[in-house]
């Protein structure tokens, strides 16, 4: 696999250097698999690519408040089987909730383990997951404006993200941390919510008498960040958390402002669930998007021109389906319902 660090110190993350397969300079190769339609997700390698040391892409995954990363680490498999570099971080609950005054220094901490790493000159992705996630991104993306030295990011991977802020969501988000029986859970969720909207109440009145010190309180506002590179949106219509509609918003807002963005769509999907449901399709759409923002920041002529087109939204939605095949009734079948 490579060398895996586990951190002791106070920031717990997690990074793979994968081996890599050579030293040669970048190739790639296009495998047969290539030629099926979009809607048939079999394979997970459809490109091939070896980079050289130095230019391998990194892929920064930050995990949902209340994520263990055991689970974190399925996802991080995903690009190590390509030789990518990974870094895990999943942010204390108590920094998303009630303690976000710590967040923008554990971003700047982030930013100074890439460089101690001497990653920052690697193409860099971020793969978020949830608004917990999207909380630490909003605060590394202010961090890296200040930075003196920016990171080489190529795109950002939107999972279950971003939404706006609802006690109904904050409830069963808290719920789902708890988790355990519904007697101890319920009590417990209902006391948190409570305490965490009088917090929110509280920055909202202060906001309004100018204390211009607080860190930013909605996730929402990362729709106004200044940041142009590519960004991929995977979320589903059955989230009972994030509604599609908020993500959507955000996306539209996002091609105002000039960025190029991906929607997929996948149906029947709980929260942060859709790479479980649809492994085959979420494993080839995130690749193939990194991929995709790879080559095109290699043709500087290609980028120019890029930027004087009109941006487009690519949206996708998947779904599973009822088979009615004769021999077995409950098969699942997956089809692209649209691609425009």
């Amino acid at each position: 696999m490579g060398e895996v660090i586990q951190t002791t110190d106070p920031l717990d993350y997690h990074i793979t250097f994968p081996l890599s397969c050579t030293s040669s300079p970048c190739k790639i190769k296009r495998n047969v698999s290539s030629k099926m339609p979009d809607h048939q997700y079999h394979h997970h390698d459809e490109f091939v690519i070896i980079y050289e040391d130095d230019k391998r892409p990194v892929v920064i995954l930050l995990g949902w408040a209340g994520c263990q990363d055991k689970y974190l680490a399925k996802y991080s498999a995903i690009y190590e089987e390509k030789s990518y570099i990974t870094l895990r971080y999943i942010a204390p609950v108590e920094c998303l909730f009630w303690r976000r005054d710590k967040l923008p220094n554990i971003a700047k901490q982030l930013l100074e383990v890439i460089s101690d790493k001497s990653l920052d000159q690697h193409p860099i992705f971020f793969h978020i997951f949830s608004n917990g996630g999207a909380f630490l991104y909003q605060h590394i993306s202010l961090a890296m404006e200040q930075a003196k030295n920016p990171l080489q990011v190529k795109g950002v991977i939107f999972d279950s993200a971003p939404g706006q802020r609802r006690l109904t969501s904050l409830y069963r988000a808290i719920s789902a941390i708890i988790g355990g029986n519904l007697l101890k859970n319920i009590p417990m969720s209902c006391v948190i919510t409570a305490f965490v909207a009088m917090l929110w109440i509280y920055e909202i009145i202060s906001r309004a008498w100018g204390k211009s010190q607080l860190t930013p309180g909605d996730v929402i506002s990362l729709s106004e960040e200044p940041h142009s590179w590519p960004q991929l949106f995977l979320y589903s219509n059955a989230d009972t958390l994030i509604p599609a509609v908020d993500i959507e918003k955000f996306a539209n807002r996002r091609a105002e402002r000039g960025v190029n963005v991906q929607l997929v769509l996948f149906t029947d999907s709980p929260h942060v669930k859709l790479y479980a449901m649809y492994p085959d399709v979420y494993i080839n759409t995130v690749r193939n998007f990194i991929h995709g923002c790879l080559m095109n920041t290699t043709d500087d002529n290609a980028m120019k021109s890029a930027a004087l087109l009109p941006v487009q939204i690519i949206k996708k939605k998947y779904e599973l389906s009822a088979s009615n095949s004769i021999e077995n009734d409950a098969t699942r079948e997956l089809h692209l319902i649209n691609d425009s």
